[in-house]
């Protein structure tokens, strides 16, 4: 039977073997000088992260930590919560941020290399029960399928710049330099879809450039989210001037994407999406395969236990 206070923790390293090895022998270093008791899984995948997810949660793990980023952190969400409701209560999930992108973890004052601060914050075990937004669809042979987030759904142009943006990240390492790399290859990207949305009392029947859907601070596109009171909060851009899209960059870098006038905020409990012709759909900044027909967007509050700072 596995100790309650013992941590299943989940190496999921980035792509440079060497400088992967010293980072854990750095985090293993500081859980050893923080007295935590652990046992130690690596994952190499996104389905090894789901196989080792399940795996912990069989074996009675009650704090399962991934060191890794969003795109882990979503495998693990999604994992729990296709577990029976009274079993995920008794399981509290943390992070020690370790990926191309750490958005949620960032959120919450979390930052990467800072092992030792991390570390001892999660051992105050200070829990929040929070938010998860839900996107159900159909796929192409038609079952009905659901997947959670943590951070935002995006639907058309920022999808496939956060495709970019995953992509040259492992060759620039720079979160910066791979954004601006992704927004000059975003000429070569179709700039606005056709889509029909309801959101609220609206209904919106026009072409889109890009629609994000924030459970969190979305990457930057739902700056005043946040992953605890039970509602989504909704950015629909049309499609600006060449010079207006720069400043969106500008006011997107700076935190302050909500002041360009082609942005549109909401917030919410359901998006409808009845209508986004070959938009692509990313989720927690990884792309999914783009659902076929309508599909919806919710939040189910309070349905994971995450430990926060102090």
């Amino acid at each position: 039977m596995i100790n309650d206070n013992r941590w299943g923790i989940l190496y999921c390293p980035k792509h440079e073997f060497m400088s992967s090895k010293r980072r854990w022998e750095k985090i293993e270093k500081s859980l050893k000088a923080n007295g935590v008791e652990y046992d130690f899984v690596q994952s190499e995948s996104s389905a090894g992260v789901d196989r080792l997810v399940k795996m912990m949660i069989n074996n009675g793990y009650k704090t399962i930590v991934i060191v890794g980023g969003d795109s882990a952190l979503n495998d693990a969400v999604n994992c729990l919560m296709q577990i029976d409701r009274r079993e995920r209560d008794e399981i509290t999930l943390g992070i020690i941020p370790n990926g191309l992108m750490n958005d949620f973890a960032h959120f919450w004052g979390f930052r990467e290399g800072d092992y030792d601060q991390t570390i001892k914050w999660l051992k105050q075990r200070r829990v929040r029960r929070i938010d998860l937004g839900c996107i159900r669809y159909n796929n192409k042979h038609g079952d009905a399928c659901r997947r959670y987030f943590l951070n935002c759904i995006n639907i058309g142009l920022i999808a496939a710049i956060m495709n970019l943006r995953r992509q040259t990240r492992h060759y620039f390492g720079s979160r910066t330099l791979s954004f601006l790399c992704s927004f000059v290859l975003m000429v070569f990207q179709r700039l606005d879809y056709r889509m029909h949305l309801k959101i609220n009392s609206d209904e919106l029947k026009r072409n889109i450039m890009t629609v994000c859907v924030g459970n969190s601070t979305g990457y930057g596109q739902t700056p005043n989210a946040v992953p605890y009171n039970g509602l989504l909060d909704v950015s629909v851009v049309y499609h600006p001037g060449m010079t207006q899209l720069f400043e969106g960059f500008y006011l997107l870098v700076r935190g302050k994407f909500l002041n360009h006038k082609s942005v549109h905020p909401y917030r919410t409990r359901k998006v409808e999406v009845l209508e986004s012709r070959k938009a692509l759909v990313g989720v927690d900044g990884r792309l999914m395969h783009t659902p076929r027909g309508p599909y919806t967007i919710t939040v189910e509050q309070e349905v994971i236990n995450f430990l926060i700072p102090e």
